[in-house]
């Protein structure tokens, strides 16, 4: 029995090869992904253990304030405290903040793809930082960089550059160049500029006097962890004392949380794949087994066992699973080098990619997928072979068209099955809400494609009858229908895929129309001024500029708006606050609800409708936030708006931010032109008014919504790929099935041939069935794609206040169409095929 399986298996090689590539495709992207973030975790892990290498122990003040670290200082008199500590061999004040931007000599910030641009004071040459050439900065006016910001920016010893910090813009003199340990010249593609400690000290925190950390050499014979618990014991809980061993894994954590997220992706495509697969290989083993009747009939009628069958075709599945998953797992390991090596490629050589990483998950993932996938897609089958009976093997066919009415039973079942954990997650289910989601999803597809057969065979026909103008179209839309479990469910492999980014495209696409929406009818501005942050300081627009805009002709009201992290009742919120209080209330349509938002003074607080409710707050309440710079104040509520999505949130004084907030400029101005004013004759000027603040630039209204709708868009593209990997397999599965029909109709194909049908006219009947099937999965999958995004995004309204549903007409027309290709493409080899039969042979092919 086992050498019979073995030569059946052998014996039918492009079943075997098709078989397999929708295990591989299933496989790789789950093996890939946990390679990737392996190898790359390992990268940072060496990465920041060399930036660390030279630091014993470092004292960083407790974060206060919901500032998170950014900003946060300790006091000079702490340098003298830690070194009075016994161990202590040396301690040296330092600043070292993300937010020092290095404007180029074409007027734009130097491009830094890590988005790091650090300032700091310069201590002298160490173990880490050696001078290239030149010195340190001696006076306020200098500056010492890193070599990779010099060849970024093309500067020299002597040349002048200009920085933008927390204070305005300012020229200062390249001094010196400086690489770190090991002739590097950026340690993670960082840009680095030294000022000298008082420049430092004011540009980079506003106050002088102040360290943003102290490194600590321990004395000889002290360990590093000795002097770590002796700092602790001296200092107390305003302060954190760590290692260099402790420092350099938590500065890797956050990159490692951010590719395990990508891990996540990568897994769900591997996921969808897996989904898709099960169908496509749950459909070659039905065709397989339909086929085989009468061998398997023979095997019975020579005594083999019903458990011997049952053996045979699950042997055959196995081998197939094992080998796909060796073969994906070989793919896997080599997508996720490509992806290592490609990111360390990216950052010029700053990030020193790892030895390639394999972990025993990627390898037990991808054979327990692999097989088990296999094994269960394959069980249906291997029952329904193992009860064939010995007799089969005197009829000429025994593919008999069954009943419909258990899978539609069941069907329905899983349906409302998936429909009820669906609808629970949606309406809030606490922690639980993800899990429901995904289940409900999960059930809902597999629900929809066990209903599909039901509905395969009127659809289908529908279809077909675009196509019926010509015999070989009729025969392709009858051959289609023909068989609906068949045609269903592959039709239902093309369906997940399509479904599944048609879902994601309508929130995406309700999410982008509706925060348009609200721009457009809650934001009275014409123009914005506003700039992109990527560091802890944000791009601010000067005073002198807002002044200049305020001054043109034309401009009838300007709102100015910054906000800072602060903490609230112990939270960590943010907080607003506009320079003209009466302005910025026209410019955003501000309404009151309760209370007085007339006007706004020191130690008074407004907030949005939302706010207050989620917070049960009222007018007259007492908030106690606490500010950067101040510290915890009691504020007084006067007034909450009317529900707004822009401008809500927590809203106090300009004066109260001023004198609280780290950096107190505008970050946003919102302008309202005159009456009958040019629109972009206004933008025009104001792009003058700003032309020396690289940070920030000005947008109408329309651009305006169009970036801030930007990131929805490139999720979109990343959705993309998931359909392109699951139309891959869907192809393969009507490819799959095309191929085995064809050999299934071998000699119904010959007599074809025989009664005069042409080759041409041969390979349009199988082009047509293709193009049906794929496009009966491509319409169902749109209507279900469709639904669970409408559901979605009804959910997301009682989430985030907004979110009308906005269907992706475009997008869907254009998978509709794709479809119509895909179906050609899918139908070349099976028609090609179809069309080289040999007719004597065929007639005779039993």
């Amino acid at each position: 029995m086992l050498r019979a399986t073995l030569k059946s298996l052998l014996a039918r090689k492009l079943r075997l090869t098709l078989s397999m590539i929708a295990v591989v495709l299933s496989v790789m992207f789950v093996a890939g992904s946990f390679v990737l973030t392996d190898t790359l975790g390992r990268s940072f892990d060496a990465l920041f253990a060399n930036i660390y290498t030279y630091t014993d122990v470092q004292v960083q003040p407790v974060p206060k304030n919901g500032q998170q670290g950014a900003g946060t200082t300790l006091p000079a008199s702490t340098v003298d405290e830690v070194k009075s500590v016994p161990g202590v061999a040396k301690a040296t004040g330092q600043v070292f903040l993300n937010g020092a931007k290095v404007v180029g000599k074409n007027g734009k910030l130097v491009l830094n793809q890590s988005g790091q641009r650090f300032g700091g004071n310069w201590s002298g040459e160490d173990q880490l930082v050696q001078l290239k050439e030149g010195t340190g900065p001696q006076s306020d006016d200098e500056v010492t960089i890193n070599a990779g910001l010099a060849k970024a920016g093309n500067f020299k010893v002597g040349d002048p550059i200009d920085i933008i910090t927390a204070e305005p813009r300012k020229t200062y003199k390249v001094v010196g160049i400086f690489l770190f340990a090991g002739g590097r010249e950026s340690m993670a593609g960082e840009q680095t500029v030294f000022f000298t400690e008082k420049v430092a000290q004011q540009t980079m925190t506003g106050q002088t006097g102040v360290y943003t950390d102290i490194d600590v050499k321990a004395a000889p014979g002290t360990s590093k962890t000795q002097l770590r618990d002796a700092l602790k014991a001296k200092l107390g809980a305003d302060f954190q004392v760590k290692t260099g061993d402790e420092l350099a894994k938590d500065s890797a954590q956050p990159f490692k949380d951010i590719f395990k997220y990508v891990n996540y992706v990568l897994v769900g495509f591997g996921l969808v794949a897996v989904l898709v697969g099960i169908f496509l290989i749950l459909n070659t083993f039905s065709i397989i087994v339909a086929q085989r009747t009468q061998e398997l009939a023979l095997l019975r009628a020579m005594g083999a066992s019903r458990g011997q069958v049952l053996r045979s075709v699950l042997l055959e599945a196995l081998l197939i699973g094992v080998i796909g998953s060796a073969v994906g797992f070989g793919v896997g390991i080599g997508l996720g080098a490509i992806g290592a090596y490609g990111l360390g490629a990216a950052t010029a050589g700053s990030l020193k990619i790892a030895s390639l990483g394999v972990p025993p998950i990627a390898a037990i993932l991808a054979f327990g997928i692999g097989i088990s996938v296999t094994l269960i897609a394959a069980i249906v089958p291997a029952l329904r072979a193992s009860r064939v009976a010995p007799i089969a093997a005197l009829r000429e066919s025994a593919a008999t068209d069954r009943p419909l009415t258990k899978i539609t039973i069941l069907g329905a079942v899983v349906t409302v099955g998936g429909a009820v954990p669906l609808i629970w997650g949606l309406s809030g289910a606490g922690d639980a809400t993800l899990s429901l989601i995904l289940a409900g999803v999960l059930a809902l597809l597999v629900g929809v494609a066990l209903l599909t057969p039901v509905i395969s065979r009127p659809v289908v026909s529908i279809l077909g009858r675009a196509f019926s103008w010509s015999v070989p179209g009729q025969l392709g839309r009858r051959n289609s229908a023909r068989n609906p479990r068949r045609t269903a469910i592959t039709a239902a492999a093309v369906m997940i895929g399509i479904a599944l980014v048609t879902a994601i495209s309508t929130v995406f696409a309700s999410l982008s129309t509706s925060l348009g929406k609200v721009v457009d009818q809650e934001l009275q501005a014409d123009l914005i001024v506003a700039g992109q942050q990527t560091s802890e300081v944000p791009p601010t627009i000067q005073p002198d500029e807002l002044k200049a805009i305020r001054g043109l002709p034309e401009v009838q009201t300007v709102a100015a708006a910054t906000y800072d992290a602060a903490q609230i009742d112990g939270k960590n919120q943010f907080v607003i606050a506009y320079d003209d209080w009466s302005s910025a209330r026209t410019v955003l349509k501000l309404k009151p609800a309760e209370g007085s938002i007339d006007g706004l003074s020191s130690g008074q607080l407004i907030v949005d409708r939302k706010t207050a409710d989620d917070n049960k707050l009222k007018v007259g309440d007492q908030v106690k936030i606490a500010l950067t710079k101040t510290g915890e104040k009691s504020y007084t509520l006067v007034g909450i708006t009317a529900p707004t999505n822009i401008g809500n949130g927590f809203t106090i004084s300009d004066t109260d931010a001023q004198a609280g907030f780290r950096f107190a400029k505008p970050i946003q101005a919102y302008v309202k032109v005159k009456d009958g004013a040019d629109v972009n004759a206004v933008k025009t000027e104001i792009s003058d008014a700003i032309k020396n603040n690289p940070e920030v630039n000005v947008q109408t209204r329309e651009e305006y919504i169009g970036t801030s709708t930007q990131f929805f868009d490139i999720l979109l593209y990343a959705v993309q790929v998931l359909l392109l990997v699951a139309l891959a397999i869907s192809v393969l599965g009507v490819i799959n099935t095309l191929v085995l029909s064809v050999i299934e109709r071998t000699r119904e194909l010959g007599m074809l041939r025989a009664i005069g049908l042409r080759r041409s006219q041969t390979m349009r009947m199988v082009t047509t069935e293709s193009v049906v099937i794929v496009l009966f999965g491509t319409l169902l999958g749109l209507v279900v794609g469709g639904g669970l995004g409408t559901a979605v995004v009804q959910a997301l309204k009682q989430a985030v206040g907004f979110g009308d549903v906005s269907l992706p007409w475009g997008l869907m027309l254009t998978y509709l169409v794709a479809a119509l290709f895909v179906g050609v493409f899918a139908a070349i080899i099976p028609a090609v095929r179809a069309a080289r039969l040999n007719v004597l042979g065929a007639i005779a092919y039993e």
